[in-house]
């Protein structure tokens, strides 16, 4: 059966994303809950829907509940959910770190509905490039869980719980301890007074090669030729930062074992 109707619980980063992309896709999102009820207001005037700021009001008639909230939420959130709206719904997270049994206990129709990217409000995503990992206990649930994200999405999979996890993992790997080292880059751009954008390209050839390739395959740098000399200056350049030497050290050391294999 198609999911017709749609409460979107959370107004934050991923549910401001997600009710936009739901909405471009034609589906009828009838409430969006937050407890700050501007935020609330503003995505629910965005996308023709209802605004709603306590759980006890949320529409018990909808086909789906999509929890878009902080993971230490969840379960309290679960337990209000059912006392409003029943143990019959389908109700899902969209937590990559969150086993999807953290809803379980309230409801024997639950799932994953994970979108795999990092939101800003204040930034446009492409929604259909945006990875969706689906998961739902029920067969049959899956199934629509599976059809509604193939009409925001381009790329769906079903990622089970364990799979999940290791996959959130990686994506703090490759997004925010990459970002952060990006504001190293960024730091010691300034101290030179020199415009950070100048590492813009490298950091897009970066990405390119790893798109079609192993990314040990595509190291380069001092540490991968084993050059110590130009790692040493290095390190002098960066004196007094304790917390960038132990990177600049740590990370050297894993490219160049890397190397080795």
């Amino acid at each position: 059966m198609d999911v017709q109707k749609i409460v979107l619980i959370g107004a934050g980063n991923v549910g401001w994303h997600l009710g936009h992309a739901l909405y471009d896709a034609g589906q009828e999102v009838v409430q969006v809950f937050s407890r700050k009820a501007e935020n609330a207001a503003h995505l629910a005037k965005a996308i023709g829907s209802q605004p709603c700021h306590q759980l006890q009001q949320i529409n018990a008639n909808a086909d789906l509940y999509i929890c878009a909230v902080h993971d230490q939420a969840i379960p309290s959130v679960a337990e209000v959910l059912a006392a409003q709206i029943g143990s019959s719904k389908l109700v899902v997270h969209t937590s990559g770190a969150t086993p999807s049994e953290a809803l379980a206990e309230h409801f024997p129709r639950y799932g994953v509905f994970y979108p795999l990217q990092s939101f800003s409000k204040e930034k446009a995503v492409d929604f259909t490039k945006v990875p969706m990992c689906i998961f739902a206990k029920a067969e049959e649930d899956q199934a629509e869980l599976l059809q509604l994200a193939h009409r925001i999405s381009q790329q769906v999979a079903v990622v089970n719980d364990e799979q999940r996890a290791g996959l959130h993992v990686a994506a703090v790997f490759v997004n925010n301890f990459v970002n952060q080292l990006f504001q190293i880059g960024y730091e010691i751009c300034e101290d030179q007074q020199l415009p950070f954008e100048m590492l813009l390209p490298l950091m897009q050839e970066t990405l390119d090669k790893v798109r079609e390739n192993e990314p040990a395959k595509m190291q380069t740098g001092p540490a991968q030729r084993g050059d110590q000399a130009t790692m040493e200056r290095h390190l002098k350049r960066i004196e007094g930062r304790a917390d960038w030497i132990k990177i600049y050290t740590l990370l050297s050391e894993i490219i160049a074992k890397q190397k080795e294999k």
